[in-house]
């Protein structure tokens, strides 16, 4: 521990987690020149308005750093305002005895103020249901609650990188563009330019109108008189240059025609062939859609560099208004070649298990505030997580275990039956109740799972697994992917789906096929895990749902 500030490398200032969070809270410090910016999250004057104290805070932690201006150095009125902007010199010293903070800060130099209008600045020194604070989606990243909530998903997300890293899988970027549908729910985004197209269409037509029938044949009638002055010329035998001159005035004239020719024939609307949107026409020339998974392009990889993964943004056109839906939300992939299930479940649990203990190890004042404010279980949750081994039960195992609940006085919302895709109550029922713990449930139905899913060898059952989670319920969606062509062909055709689409990943069952298998996290349910959040829109910076896309 040392005992001068730590400056940042690019800029002059010294972080504010870097004093207080000190295992001696920054007392060390104390006599030591610092350069601090942030925000004012509260602030009152004393001793009849001679000095205020201010609570800053620059979004590297949680806790705020205590700083004492004077009257001669500022208008204390605008700088005890909640969300004043300032950036000061001075000295780091010790407290009165008594006091909760370790250290504080006496101002010597205002560098820089921002104030506010406290009148109309939306957030209060009290805090805001989080429900209100998403009508303020570019300010909320100013509260406690949402700051954690943004430390946490960077800490996550660095977790997961070094996870993959060291488990020698290879960072692969899947597009956000596709024309295949993974899940086969049918609830994509769709992208194409034909409505934008067809409106900048209509304006033209409006503003220059396409030409008549009497317009493309006075044209023609121009093209034969043309003909007929190049004919007079060279019957004439007239010079090059004249005949040269006749056939370019020609030539435009035919240009000119089959230019209104093909004006004539534009019609406002989207463009239609056989009665059906004309596709042709659109950007990619096919419809095209926003991803719902990057896996089936990761898979292609997979089958070249054996161990991949990919962190990014999904979409789902789900018009569902639940405290469990995103319209936006960011999934971690991973696919593994020559492996099979019971690999994939263990690298999954393996997982959950490293991002837990990589909070506990270095999040741990975002997480005790957690537990303070939102969730007092959330850190006795993901401890228990990174030390136990997690369950592992079948799909039948688990139907057996909730009709056992059932019939001891359980009551679920949803019917419980083999066959069902669990719901979320049954889900943290097992995890909560049963287990007390987070469970693997594997070998379900091949109705209620994805073609590319693996069938089994009882042809009732794909080799897929859920990991389930408390508080959550599913947090990981996994299986071992079908190797076998005409298996695979089989269940397509089974299940209805197009072939055209699929031909690129059917050319991996084709040639040179291996047995693999992957998983996917959904991020912001993993944050919600850890946070005990209630609300996966509050997991995310910028939430997109059914009705809302704010910024």
């Amino acid at each position: 521990m040392t005992t001068a500030v730590e400056r940042m490398q690019f800029s002059d200032r010294v972080l504010i987690r870097s004093i207080i969070l000190r295992p001696d809270g920054g007392s060390g410090l104390a006599g030591q020149q610092a350069r601090v910016g942030g925000w004012v999250k509260t602030g009152r004057k004393a001793d009849k308005n001679a000095f205020a104290f201010l609570e800053l805070n620059d979004g590297s932690c949680t806790s705020n750093l205590q700083v004492i201006v004077e009257a001669d150095k500022g208008d204390l009125g605008q700088l005890v305002l909640t969300g004043t902007c300032l950036q000061v010199d001075g000295v780091l010293k010790l407290p009165p005895d008594g006091k909760k903070q370790k250290v504080e800060l006496q101002v010597e130099k205002v560098i820089h103020v921002s104030v506010v209008d406290a009148s109309k600045y939306p957030l209060p020194k009290t805090r805001l249901p989080l429900e209100l604070l998403r009508d303020y989606v570019h300010l909320r990243a100013r509260t406690s609650t949402m700051g954690a909530v943004a430390r946490i998903r960077d800490e996550l997300s660095y977790a997961t990188k070094i996870f993959f890293h060291e488990h020698g899988f290879c960072y692969v970027n899947t597009p956000n563009i596709t024309t295949s549908d993974c899940e086969g729910a049918g609830e994509m985004f769709q992208v194409t330019t034909l409505i934008s197209e067809a409106e900048k269409l209509e304006k033209n037509l409006i503003k220059n109108p396409p030409p008549s029938e009497v317009d493309v044949e006075s044209a023609k009638l121009i093209i034969k008189q043309r003909g007929n002055d190049v004919a007079q010329l060279k019957s004439v035998k007239a010079s090059k240059q004249e005949i040269g001159t006749a056939v370019a005035e020609l030539q435009k004239a035919k240009d000119n025609v089959l230019k209104m020719e093909e004006r004539s024939k534009l019609q406002p609307g989207i463009p239609q062939k056989d009665g059906k949107i004309d596709y042709s026409q659109d950007f990619f020339a096919r419809q095209a859609f926003l991803t719902v998974s990057g896996q089936l392009q990761l898979e292609s990889y997979a089958c070249a560099l054996s161990t991949v993964y990919t962190f990014g943004p999904t979409f789902r056109a789900e018009k569902s208004h639940t405290s469990r839906h995103l319209a936006e939300f960011w999934m971690v992939e991973s696919e593994m070649a020559f492996a099979e299930l019971k690999h994939d479940m263990d690298c999954a649990e393996d997982y959950v298990k490293f991002m837990c203990q990589w909070l506990l190890d270095h999040c741990m004042e975002d997480m005790e505030f957690f537990a303070n404010k939102i969730d007092k279980s959330c850190i006795d949750r993901i401890t228990m997580s990174a030390k136990t081994p997690f369950a592992r039960i079948t799909y039948t195992e688990a139907v057996e275990l909730l009709t056992e609940a059932v019939k001891n006085g359980k009551k679920f919302e949803n019917h419980v039956e083999w066959g069902i895709d669990l719901a979320s109550e049954h889900e943290r029922y097992l995890t909560e109740v049963k287990f007390q713990k987070p469970v693997i449930v594997y070998n379900y139905p091949k109705e209620i799972k994805a073609f590319y899913m693996r069938l089994n060898d009882d042809s009732k059952t794909v080799a897929a697994m859920d990991v389930l989670v408390p508080k959550v319920g599913e947090l990981i969606g996994g299986s071992q992917r079908e190797e076998r062509y005409d298996v695979m062909l089989s269940r397509m055709k089974e299940m209805g789906l197009p072939i055209e689409p699929y031909e690129w990943y059917l050319d991996l069952r084709r040639y040179g096929t291996v047995k693999h298998c992957g998983f996917g996290l959904g991020f912001e349910r993993m944050v919600q895990f850890a946070t005990g959040l209630d609300n996966i829109k509050d997991c995310v910076p910028f939430p997109r749902s059914a009705g809302r896309a704010d910024l």
